[in-house]
Formats: structure tokens, sequence, C-alpha cells
């Protein structure tokens, strides 16, 4: 299989050539610690981006940790599609502070599928037992219709190489973080689960802030709050958390988190 090194000097071998060229690089190459799979060349810089997959394997033939998430973060499909989630939130936070632009049309794009607040099960990351895979899109640099080639193997070599060690390595990323988002997830499925049995339609549980920033926003109200000015009360402190009715409150013993009472 080529290797980055390969990748890096077909690239520069295609600098100031017609923008078609870059369908040479079509293909897989091996990097250090992953495989990177240019599956899709755009042919234009002003045309859809180039699609790309990352892969890399959990442990290394001598059994050394790569991606090296621990099993019990995606045993189960509900925590395998939180931690998916998980990973694809951070792979778009690494990627854009990465992006910047080089040449014309979508040129020095770096994007992958973005996540509102609902987490949803994704193609964008899979995760295995064998292997951690991205999949997001690239804008292959040119000026005009003629190949950048320095910025291009910047991009490809450097900048992706980056992105994957931030973004999909566990030993780099906040375990903490990683852990509460799984099992909060968990917990969500798990409460669904039981409207039924309950007779339930829906719960909210007490302590939501109902309310949102607009109508275009899913952040709760007084979010991104800061101290208003002339001695105009703090909008986070006007806000009035939900709390149900003593009637109507419903708990559940979650299996992460405990129990919370809320209205059902």
């Amino acid at each position: 299989m080529p290797t980055d090194d390969d990748l890096y000097d077909l690239i520069n071998d295609l600098d100031r050539q017609s923008y078609k060229a870059y369908k040479q690089i079509q293909g897989r190459y091996s990097f250090p610690g992953f495989v990177l799979l240019i599956d899709y060349v755009q042919g234009d810089p002003f045309a859809s981006p180039s699609r790309l997959r990352v892969q890399v394997p959990q442990v290394s033939q001598q059994g050394k940790a790569i991606a090296g998430f621990p099993p019990e973060l995606y045993q189960n499909r509900s925590r395998n599609i939180a931690l998916c989630d998980y990973l694809t939130r951070q792979f778009e936070q690494v990627a854009n502070d990465l992006r910047g632009k080089r040449g014309s049309g979508k040129s020095g794009l770096i994007a992958i599928a973005s996540p509102g607040q609902e987490v949803l099960e994704r193609t964008s990351v899979l995760v295995s037992d064998e292997r951690v895979e991205a999949r997001f899109v690239v804008g292959l640099p040119a000026q005009g219709r003629s190949i950048l080639g320095r910025q291009a193997a910047e991009l490809l070599c450097d900048d992706i190489a980056d992105l994957v060690e931030k973004a999909l390595f566990y030993r780099n990323l906040n375990a903490r973080a990683i852990k509460r988002h799984v099992e909060t997830v968990e917990d969500s499925d798990w409460l669904r689960q039981q409207l039924t049995a309950q007779n339930l339609v829906a719960f909210v549980p007490n302590g939501a802030i109902l309310p949102r920033e607009s109508g275009v926003s899913d952040k709760p109200l007084g979010a991104n709050a800061g101290d208003n000015v002339k001695g105009v009360k703090d909008l986070k402190d006007s806000v009035v958390p939900f709390q149900s009715p003593k009637s109507l409150e419903v708990s559940f013993n979650r299996p992460n988190a405990g129990s919370v009472p809320r209205m059902g």
C-alpha cells in the first residue's frame, strides 16, 4: 500500500497541473497509525468536495493502543451511537480549527456531517472492536482550476494526520466527558423504553429549562447570557426552571445516573 510520503510526493508533482489531474490521488494510503482512503475526487474546485475516510485500528498488530477506545464505551447499541456522536462532534470541532482558505471555491474545506442537539445513529463515524472510521469531505486546493500542490500536500498529509490524532485517539480526548456523554445517552434511551410500561407519552425532568434562546436555536434560554448592562438582572437568573406538580410527578431509577423526579 502506498504511504503518506508517496501521497505527498504525488501531490507535489501535480502542482500547477489541471484540476482534473487530482483524480490520480484516488486510493488508499498508509499513514502512521491509520489508513487514509480517498474514495472520490471532485472534478472542479467549485463542485461537491472530495469524499475521504480514515480508518484507525483500535490496537496495532503488536497490541499497542492506537485509537484505543475501551469496549465498555460502545458495548451496546445505545452506547455505540453515543460514542460515534461524540466523536463526530469532536472531529467537527477540530476540523473547524484546522480549516483554512487555500484557494478558489471550496479549497481547504474539511467537513463532517454536522449534528444538532439530537443524538442520532449516523454513518459519519463508525466504531467497532477492530477500528474507528470517520467519513468526511475535503476541498482540494486550487487557484482557479490549477492544482495548488504544496497546499494540498499540507492539507492531506499534515492537517488530516493532526485531525485524526486530536479527534480519534482516545488518549488525547477527555475521558470523563466521553463517559458522561455515553451514559447520558444510554440513560435517555432507557427512559424512553419505560414510557409504554408506565402508560406515559412523555416526561419532563425537574430543573429543565424549557424555553429556547430563539426560534432558530436549540440552546436553552440564557445559555449564553452574560452580565447585562445598566444593572439589568442577568437573564440566566430570570429563567424559571421547570418544576412538576406533585400530583403528576413520577420517578425513574436510571442505569447510570440514578433516580430523578419528573413529570410524566
